[in-house]
């Protein structure tokens, strides 16, 4: 079969499923069976595919068909203009996060150019947010702690595809994870799961019945990580030290009363491209030490 025929079965498959972009879904799928780029595919549409390539794109077409995340076919996803290897059991990286990644990196020019600092990322999932941050600021130190095998898996190969030596993860529950390790940190980064249990099963197919729950599981009303990590992060982080999350859409103000409540200056609410609560942060000023 030639590659535009493979092409558009591929396409025919998944055409009136929502939510995705079929040629470029197809595209992205045989352009990775044949070891080759998109402009390739759309160069060579008269070239013979060989049948046991055929057989396994129509395969992986017909899971794609079904709902099964294009990101755990290909085991990637951009971000951040990184490549980053994914698979199921890691939250797939969105494009929303990059909002709070951009923030952190212009915030680390601003602060701290030079100077050599230490950030936190609870709940590193693929390591989208704390190996980004470490891949383009080389004078931050990142700690990654998650509570699950899979993610400490996928973003230690992450951490080894993108050659980062300033890069520790560590397995734990939340700060449990870095219990016994005596460091304070200037940034702590977070996002958590915030989705409220009841809305999980609301969500498009291949987001709830694909991607781990526990990612995505924010409890009752989607708050309870945070209602963990904020009065507990007072303690491990320094003076003026910068408390950061990605948030659902409507969780901005409570997030702001949460965090005023436990003593946090400087709060800010960064919305997305939609104009909607994307990111929340605060600084906590410790008492200095006589």
């Amino acid at each position: 079969m030639e590659i535009n025929q493979l092409l558009k079965k591929g396409v025919d498959l998944i055409k009136d499923r929502p939510y995705t972009n079929p040629v470029l879904e197809a595209t992205l799928l045989l352009s990775q069976l044949l070891n080759v780029d998109r402009i390739y595919i759309y160069t060579h549409g008269r070239e013979k595919v060989e049948g046991a390539i055929v057989e396994k794109f129509l395969e992986l077409m017909e899971m794609r068909k079904e709902g099964y995340p294009l990101q755990y076919i290909i085991k990637k996803k951009e971000f951040m203009g990184l490549e980053f290897y994914v698979e199921e059991g890691v939250l797939i990286p969105r494009s929303d996060t990059e909002i709070l990644v951009e923030y952190l990196l212009d915030y680390i020019d601003k602060k701290y150019k030079d100077t050599a600092i230490k950030l936190l990322d609870l709940g590193i999932g693929s390591g989208a947010i704390a190996l980004s941050v470490a891949y383009y600021r080389k004078n931050v130190t990142v700690y990654g702690v998650d509570i699950y095998d899979t993610p400490l898996k996928v973003a230690n190969i992450n951490k080894e595809r993108f050659k980062l030596d300033n890069v520790h993860l560590f397995k734990g529950d939340l700060f449990d994870g870095i219990e016994g390790i005596e460091e304070e940190f200037h940034i702590i980064a977070s996002n958590p799961p915030y989705i409220p249990k009841e809305d999980i099963d609301k969500l498009q197919e291949e987001v709830k019945d694909y991607e781990p729950r526990e990612a995505l599981d924010g409890g009752e009303d989607g708050l309870e990580f945070y209602r963990r990590i904020i009065p507990q992060s007072k303690k491990y982080l320094t003076h003026e030290g910068l408390l950061i999350f990605e948030i659902g859409y409507d969780q901005g103000q409570e997030l702001r009363d949460m965090l005023l409540e436990e003593g946090f200056k400087n709060i800010e609410i960064l919305k997305d491209l939609q104009g909607l609560d994307r990111v929340v942060l605060g600084v906590y000023e410790k008492e200095l030490k006589e």
